[in-house]
């Protein structure tokens, strides 16, 4: 590994709770993933930054208004068009800096497989063909959960959702998961890779690494989802493991 980037080695050298950005007191469900994921990505990207966030279960579980969670600078946006946002916010720093030296912030994207697979597809492939510097985080619960376990692109075939019920007939969805890091990496960017809130090391290290690279960077991050995978929020790590373990979630990057 790549010392220059600061790469840590154990759990213990990720900061600690007082370097939190994403405050405790927000509405996701007991056992989800995601929270902890946000946490330690903020912790791997260094000041200043800016975060952008698609419609979905992160967003409005954090900013039920009038709070948010969210310590940093923070916008929402529809499911289409967090990483066109995520491009227009990268730009216009980019001419404040040069025309005024202001100081260039680290710009995360944060969307589910909804506003990342399917709504949200064309701006983000937009974006990354543009080479906008950006680090985009899809966290996949493989189904559109915030609005009732809807099957999405990213639901894998034979799982059972709300649209895609899996029957005598008809055994779930039919069709395959997407591979939102092929679809990435073909549009030539620098780095991609998949993640998992079982290893956070490994996690934290991508982040790191996916914001050094100059131009997009994606994060394909699996969210156990407890509320639509109906399963114990108790074992989220361990399930998260297991789908590393089994090879249903292998761990790969692409340089």
């Amino acid at each position: 590994m790549n010392n220059s980037l600061n790469l840590i080695k154990t759990i213990r050298d990720i900061p600690g709770d007082k370097y939190n950005q994403l405050a405790p007191g927000h509405r996701l469900c007991a056992g989800c993933g995601v929270p902890a994921m946000v946490r330690i990505a903020l912790k791997a990207i260094p000041d200043p930054k800016v975060v952008i966030n698609a419609t979905g279960c992160l967003e409005v579980a954090t900013t039920i208004y009038p709070y948010s969670s969210w310590k940093i600078p923070w916008v929402h946006n529809a499911f289409e068009n967090a990483a066109a946002t995520g491009s227009g916010i990268e730009a216009a720093f980019k001419a404040l800096h040069k025309k005024f030296g202001k100081e260039m912030p680290h710009v995360i994207v944060f969307g589910g497989d909804g506003g990342t697979f399917d709504i949200g597809l064309q701006s983000l492939s937009g974006a990354l063909e543009r080479g906008h510097d950006f680090v985009y985080i899809c966290y996949d619960n493989e189904a559109y959960m915030n609005t009732g376990i809807q099957r999405s692109g990213a639901t894998p075939r034979g799982a059972a959702t709300t649209t895609s019920p899996a029957g005598k007939i008809i055994p779930g969805k039919l069709e395959r998961k997407k591979s939102l890091i092929e679809i990435a990496v073909a549009h030539g960017i620098e780095y991609a890779a998949t993640a998992s809130l079982a290893y956070p090391v490994d996690l934290f290290n991508k982040i790191r690494k996916a914001d050094a690279v100059r131009g997009p960077a994606v994060i394909h991050f699996l969210a156990v989802c407890p509320t639509g995978w109906r399963s114990d929020p108790a074992l989220t790590v361990e399930i998260a493991r297991l789908a590393v373990l089994t090879r249903m979630w292998p761990l790969y990057e692409v340089e």
